[in-house]
């Protein structure tokens, strides 16, 4: 019965475990023994510190990362609403060209000769349009494939956690803890 005496019964939060019974100091003599490390208080309490301020930290970094690509995302979506918003001015200035070509095609007809002048720049206007619409779809394309390549990481991440042994028999996460030690 003395190595009974030895281990105590925990139950935190729904997980029953076995560990070393403490003792307990009771009276001035033996409060000036000295206490193991492990089993101080003081020293339980500063490792727990450490070990949560190790998780912060880790956590912090990995949403650090995440922040940035979402920034990035975003500084992009950006560069992409101001390349839209010139593109649509260039429409604007187009359909105004289309207004005074069709005035002075009108004129030409009556006998002047601007036109090839007008169908020039109208020409040069149509070529920037287009290439604005083609960077427009790369910056797209872009956008979506680097929004893919997170999705997809998070999903791996995701998938790594539904494989650990937790999920599991409770048989199985049993012998993978007791492999653990």
């Amino acid at each position: 019965m003395d190595g009974y005496e030895d281990w105590e019964l925990r139950n935190e939060e729904g997980f029953v475990f076995k560990r070393v019974k403490r003792s307990r100091i009771s009276d001035s003599g033996e409060a000036s023994k000295p206490v193991e490390p492990e089993l101080d208080p003081a020293v339980e309490e500063r490792n727990r510190r450490m070990r949560k301020k190790r998780t912060l930290v880790k956590l912090k970094r990995k949403y650090q990362r995440e922040m940035e690509r979402w920034d990035i995302l975003s500084n992009s979506f950006s560069a992409m609403q101001e390349k839209a918003a010139r593109f649509q001015t260039a429409e604007r200035r187009e359909e105004r060209l289309n207004a005074s070509e069709t005035t002075s095609s009108r004129d030409s007809e009556h006998g002047g000769e601007e036109a090839p002048e007008t169908a020039s720049s109208m020409l040069d206007e149509l070529l920037a349009m287009a290439e604005a619409q083609g960077a427009i779809v790369n910056d797209v394309s872009n956008l979506c494939e680097v929004a893919e390549n997170i999705c997809r990481v998070e999903q791996e991440e995701q998938e790594s956690l539904f494989d650990l042994a937790v999920w599991s028999s409770p048989r199985s996460l049993m012998a993978s803890l007791c492999a653990a030690d």
